[in-house]
């Protein structure tokens, strides 16, 4: 080929900008282009691209590339920067000039916005009121289109070719102008709006590149340290997983750490801690809420769970993400996406073998081996343990009596977790020695391995309990076929003193008292697992005896226990009420122990319609009412009550046709003994003063409180104990003055 122009075999011909030129002066020093410097070829430093690099590159267009290859478009031709000249990134070859380069350019950049903005205050945020900060980033999700090939869902982008920037916060839903708000919670009292939310945050460039790799998908990385550490304060559910201080402590690394958490926990916790934080907040034609930031990230989150799903990678922490959002479908009522999610989780769980002891099983002749390595560390192995408990504390609450658990009781073969205490600090603890295989580990705490998580562990299996006996004596009726009563069999007897009287009286003198831990505990510092404990044993008494439930008949056994749990049930909540503590802080599960109670008073109220007796039919419809008043205000943050207090007015349709009160549905009772204020407002004439329904006052009736004292030999459910005989003496005598209750630490 001649020495002379080039003609290049491609039908693009490559033209250069210049006049070759044979009496080329001596280039200075470094004058010359770096490839030819590094080939020791001479070059007449032409621009863009010297004679001899496009000499180079014709020749290599000349022949056919490799399969899977593909011939560079231009020369590869790049210079050491000239002062005043100014090179784009991708010239730039060498890794270390590209950093130092990016570094200049993020200098140069802080010092133009410095002279720019001369009032711009230190830190990322805007004084709280400013003009900019109205309408800047909230936290809506981002409207990208799904099919983007720059950053396709749901992976974060992986080349690093190219740099990623944080647009998770920008202000693209302009139908949302309200200053977001908080929970009127104490516990967020220290916290700015602005930095939960994310309105008021300024957008600032050079941060871009800083957070290089940063998920454009999640939140920035200070929002998101506000939501999960709200996550830790305020979630009463899937926080129980995690290892809060490395968590937090986690978040500080670059995304592309190995320690960073996966995106499906991040996205799950974001999701979780939308219902205390208000941000793009609507209310749906049922009453329910709608929180779109929540959904979007939940989305992400099932997007996670079936990528893993299909590969298995990293499919712990994608567990611990699953039960996550688990809990927050949950509080939002969606029935259907909840039991799919109990038995999926837990089916999961057992090829990763976290129901042996010691969460992990070498492969035997008749069992392969778990998918999960051994766990090295104690916090790796009390993270498995907790996680395995959680998901079985949610497929215990799930089924509600009446439905098959997931898992059998007699499959489980992990031992019960340390305290909360314990492995926060990650203290050297030996392993706790209960398990389920001991008939004693749901009445009897060791100190050492008791805290009220445990005890909401052993409660929430306790209740599995009653779902298993009931749903087994409905799937094969062998007593009642044989026209016996189930209630009289020793299996039900033992049941019904396990559940009724043996576990909360075996409870330890801390833990007596639903509003804390402690001799005499004020009700500042509400544990909401140990809340929870007080309610869930009254809640499977009522499960365990609403089948046999005959207000008609006096001395009815089954009848005196229902009422006995829905009275403890009211005291808890009376006893709460009086704190100020906000009950939408509550678990969730709390909502479905006052519509138990709630069903219970349903049938009692008919009864009371039946017989004519008006006074005390007022009693239970306030009652009634105060249990309905506590779910709408948990609606007001979790869905799940709403749906509930719908749920109950459709079995409330019969006694209301019923009733010859004038508004059943207002009659009011206290929000706490001895109080004055009417949860609904009472009826008031022209004269300014409550109307009366036969003597009894509209918006007067007080609950009436159990009295104590109604120990195990009284409650036999033979029906010869003082509780019972009390009651049914002759029909239905008035609720408030002779009602039973069981003593339960109130």
């Amino acid at each position: 080929m001649p020495k002379g122009e080039f003609k290049p075999k491609d039908p693009q011909t490559y033209v250069t900008p210049w006049a070759a030129s044979s009496s080329t002066s001596a280039l200075k020093r470094n004058q010359a282009c770096k490839q030819c410097r590094k080939r020791k070829l001479k070059c007449d430093a032409q621009r863009p691209h010297c004679s001899t690099c496009v000499r180079t590159w014709s020749s290599q267009c000349a022949v056919p590339p490799p399969v899977g290859f593909a011939h560079p478009t231009e020369p590869t031709c790049t210079y050491d920067p000239v002062e005043g000249l100014r090179l784009a990134p991708d010239t730039v070859e060498d890794p270390t000039d590209r950093i130092r380069l990016l570094e200049t350019q993020i200098s140069q950049f802080q010092q133009d916005q410095h002279q720019q903005q001369p009032t711009y205050q230190h830190g990322p945020f805007l004084p709280s009121g400013s003009a900019s900060a109205k309408s800047v980033a909230s936290m809506s999700p981002p409207e990208r289109p799904p099919s983007s090939s720059l950053f396709p869902s749901p992976s974060p982008p992986q080349s690093h070719a190219t740099i990623i920037l944080p647009r998770a916060s920008l202000n693209l839903s302009a139908e949302s102008s309200d200053h977001t708000q908080l929970s009127n919670n104490e516990e967020l009292a220290g916290y700015d709006a602005s930095l939960l939310t994310g309105q008021g945050v300024k957008p600032d460039p050079f941060m871009d590149l800083l957070f290089s790799g940063w998920n454009p998908e999640l939140p920035e990385p200070v929002v998101l340290s506000r939501l999960v550490d709200i996550f830790f304060r305020c979630d009463p559910c899937g926080s129980r997983i995690l290892h809060r201080p490395s968590f937090m402590a986690s978040l500080a690394y670059p995304p592309s750490h190995p320690e960073f958490p996966h995106p499906a926990l991040l996205h799950a916790i974001c999701a979780t801690a939308s219902r205390w934080t208000s941000h793009d907040v609507s209310v749906g034609s049922d009453g329910a809420r709608r929180d779109r930031f929540a959904e979007f990230h939940a989305s992400k989150t099932r997007t996670y769970i079936d990528q893993t799903m299909a590969s298995g990678a990293q499919i712990f922490a994608v567990l611990q993400a699953c039960i996550i959002l688990s809990w927050y479908l949950y509080a939002e009522g969606r029935w259907v996406e909840v039991w799919i999610f109990a038995g999926f989780q837990t089916r999961v769980a057992v090829p990763l073998r976290l129901n042996y002891p010691g969460t992990h099983s070498k492969a035997t002749g008749a069992s392969p081996a778990g998918y999960l390595p051994a766990p090295s560390t104690i916090k790796e192995l009390e993270l498995r343990r907790r996680t395995w408990w959680m998901s079985l504390l949610f497929d215990r609450i799930v089924s509600v009596g009446g439905w098959l658990h997931s898992i059998d009781e007699r499959d489980i073969g992990t031992e019960l977790p340390l305290r909360s205490i314990d492995f926060e600090a990650e203290l050297p603890v030996e392993n706790n020695p209960q398990d389920l295989s001991s008939e004693s580990t749901l009445i009897v705490h060791p100190p050492q391995y008791t805290d009220p998580f445990l005890l909401l562990i052993k409660a929430c299996m306790l209740f599995g309990k009653v779902t298993d006996y009931t749903v087994r004596l409905n799937l094969r009726p062998s007593v009642s076929s044989k026209g016996e009563d189930a209630r009289l069999t020793s299996g039900f007897r033992a049941l019904d003193r396990l559940v009724a009287v043996e576990f909360l009286g075996s409870l330890p003198h801390v833990y007596k008292n639903c509003l804390g831990v402690g001799e005499t505990p004020d009700g500042t510092n509400i544990d909401t697992d140990l809340y929870l404990v007080h309610l869930i044993p009254h809640a499977a008494t009522i499960t365990l005896h609403n089948p046999f439930i005959n207000f008609s008949t006096a001395a009815d056994a089954s009848a005196a226990r229902c009422l006995d749990a829905a009275r403890a049930i009211l005291t808890a909540y009376y006893l709460i009420t009086s704190t100020s503590f906000s009950i939408t802080r509550l678990h969730p599960f709390a909502v479905i122990c006052w519509y138990l109670a709630a069903v219970v008073q349903v049938q009692l109220c008919k009864r009371l319609i039946e017989i004519g007796d008006r006074a005390s039919e007022a009693n239970v419809w306030g009652e009634i009412n105060l249990l309905r008043f506590a779910m709408l205000e948990y609606g007001s943050q979790s869905p799940i009550g709403i749906r509930q207090e719908k749920l109950l007015q459709g079995l409330m349709a019969e006694i209301l046709q019923m009733t010859s009160q004038a508004q059943p549905l207002k009659v009011g009772v206290p929000l706490y003994p001895f109080s004055h204020a009417g949860v609904f407002p009472s009826n008031q004439g022209e004269d300014g003063k409550s109307s009366e329904i036969d003597g009894v006052a509209a918006g007067g009736h007080v609950a009436p409180l159990p009295s104590p004292g109604y120990e195990a030999e009284d409650a036999s459910v033979n029906g010869g104990g003082h509780g019972v005989n009390g009651m049914w003496n002759s029909g239905i005598t008035s609720a408030a003055s002779t009602s039973p209750s069981y003593h339960g630490g109130y």
